[in-house]
């Protein structure tokens, strides 16, 4: 999500009366690609670029491409096939050795319903969205790029006039596995077309509980990773760079307000017994996707059995001790030790060495 902030920001400050904008956007990959589906980069007519779709091998050469779709006003779809190791193909010996289709679509600031208005409403949506597009056509070209937010009412789903409960299903199924899929639909023309159904998940939600040097550090990771932050602490003894990287800021007092979804990762590191044991019940029941507390197994079952709480070793939201176990020592390590984990778990992966790891290193979309 810090990745389309960020084409957003480039795109509202761009002169939209001089410079002309594409967004080159990934919607399909098969085999090894550094960037999945979803990955996207803005380009302007002066030939400057925000964002990225590969690890630098494909950027030059959808550079030109984006600025052809400036030129010529129309969308066009473009497939990077480095799997037969052709040396002459973009991308070979860079790491690449996949397909990659990306999608080139001339940006009109005059459309109030543009990809980067419809990717502005995503951004300020608190919940998880589905975006469709169409990704390849037969003879209808005028189609090409056509995308459409999914609203939470399905029933009166009209996109492009393709079959509704297709499309609903393909939806409900996406939503739940919370991945992307490319699927085929017939047009009323009966041509084939392929539809991506794009999942965008909203902004990791993290909530700090601490006020000590190490909560620097921690707010430091993650507001690179671009995760949404609200600190809860000793207000008064809070730095500059917490108030200005967080969104919202709690004393210890007003800690049931801070929002708690499904998306939100709270992490305990008070050094305060006390406040934790107060605290910890609180956002145990809400049951966000990770809890995790700083700090000994020890001092953590001497809580539980303070709390009559059940066997939190049981509970499997909960993480004490926080942190993947990277033997981090400085507050810098332990910070990124967490959010390495707080990751893991919400990418449903293991954590463990990539060397080690069966099959394609990223989940299959």
């Amino acid at each position: 999500m810090k990745e389309i902030r960020n084409i957003i920001s480039t795109y509202d400050a761009a002169d939209h009366d001089t410079e002309k904008l594409a967004l080159a956007s990934v919607v399909n990959v098969e085999a090894s690609s550094y960037r999945r589906i979803g990955a996207r980069m803005l380009v302007s007519s002066n030939g400057q670029w925000i964002g990225g779709i590969s690890g630098g091998c494909l950027e030059g050469d959808a550079l030109k491409r984006s600025q052809q779709a400036i030129f010529k006003n129309k969308s066009s779809r473009v497939i990077y096939d480095t799997m037969d190791d052709d040396k002459n193909q973009i991308g070979v010996g860079l790491g690449c050795n996949g397909r990659i289709e990306v999608l080139f679509t001339p940006i009109d600031p005059n459309d109030k319903n543009n990809p980067i208005e419809q990717l502005r409403q995503i951004v300020e949506s608190d919940a998880p969205s589905i975006l469709l597009k169409i990704i390849e056509v037969g003879t209808s070209d005028e189609l090409l790029g056509q995308t459409q937010i999914v609203k939470e009412d399905l029933s009166n789903l009209n996109f492009c006039n393709l079959d509704p409960l297709k499309l609903n299903n393909a939806i409900t199924e996406t939503l739940r596995k919370q991945r992307p899929q490319v699927l085929n639909f017939e047009y009323q023309s009966g041509e084939q077309l392929k539809v991506l159904i794009e999942f965008l998940r909203p902004e990791t939600k993290l909530v700090i509980v601490g006020h000590n040097y190490d909560v620097n550090a921690f707010v430091g990771i993650a507001h690179e990773l671009g995760w949404e932050m609200h600190i809860v602490g000793a207000v008064k003894k809070f730095s500059k760079n917490i108030f200005s990287k967080s969104k919202q800021v709690y004393p210890y007092e007003d800690f049931e307000k801070v929002p708690i979804d499904e998306f939100t990762a709270v992490v305990l590191m008070s050094h305060d017994y006390n406040w934790d044991k107060k605290m910890l019940p609180h956002f145990l029941k809400a049951k966000p996707p990770y809890v995790g507390m700083l700090g000994p197994k020890k001092r953590m079952q001497k809580m539980q059995d303070e709390l009559q709480l059940q066997d939190l070793d049981q509970v499997k939201y909960f993480y004490s001790p926080v942190g993947l176990d990277i033997g981090a020592e400085t507050p810098e390590e332990i910070a990124l030790s967490i959010a390495s984990e707080i990751i893991t778990v919400f990418r449903k992966r293991a954590g463990g060495y990539l060397k080690d790891r069966d099959g394609t290193i990223h989940i299959r979309e």
